[in-house]
């Protein structure tokens, strides 16, 4: 019987860390996860970065990482290199959560984390990643159980971050 090479999780994919260092995302089994795809220059940058900080800090302890992916296929706004985004969200908004490399989202050049991601939670018109800050919320097990538009706000999403962190 063909085994399928198909990803099954979140854990199965190996992405890069903002200084080009592979991460296994596997280390992450066991914990809720939001992953986001970021920009520094959005309308919806301060919002969002302010807020995904407080939920950070407010579940970090209890098995919530976010996982931020910054991309500059919106209104090219994140030109900024790896290291100048890095510095951005770490001073200004006082980021802890790991910032990865800059990626397309969507397209033939998306990153397969993306591909995996949307295929698991299409959007409301199609699979298309619309804008920056699309969220996607990722159980323990590395299922991909929700999807929110680049404007809800991440702290509106708590309630669904807590019912997952609950779950033994």
């Amino acid at each position: 019987m063909a085994t399928s090479t198909q990803p099954q999780s979140i854990h199965d994919f190996t992405v890069k860390d903002a200084k080009g260092d592979d991460v296994d995302l596997s280390i992450y089994k066991g914990k809720v996860l939001l992953i986001v795809n970021v920009a520094s220059q959005c309308g919806l940058t301060n919002s969002n970065y302010t807020e995904l900080t407080t939920l950070y800090q407010k579940y970090k302890d209890q098995g919530l990482e976010i996982l931020a992916f910054p991309c500059n296929q919106f209104g090219s706004q994140e030109p900024g290199s790896n290291e100048e985004i890095q510095n951005f969200v770490c001073t200004r908004f006082k980021a802890e959560y790991p910032i990865f490399d800059k990626v397309d989202v969507n397209g033939a050049t998306a990153a397969p984390i993306y591909k995996f991601l949307k295929s698991a939670k299409g959007g409301l018109f199609g699979d298309g990643i619309k804008w920056n800050f699309s969220k996607f919320l990722v159980d323990k097990e590395g299922k991909v159980v929700d999807r929110y538009a680049p404007t809800t706000s991440p702290l509106s999403i708590e309630k669904d971050v807590k019912k997952l962190l609950e779950k033994a």
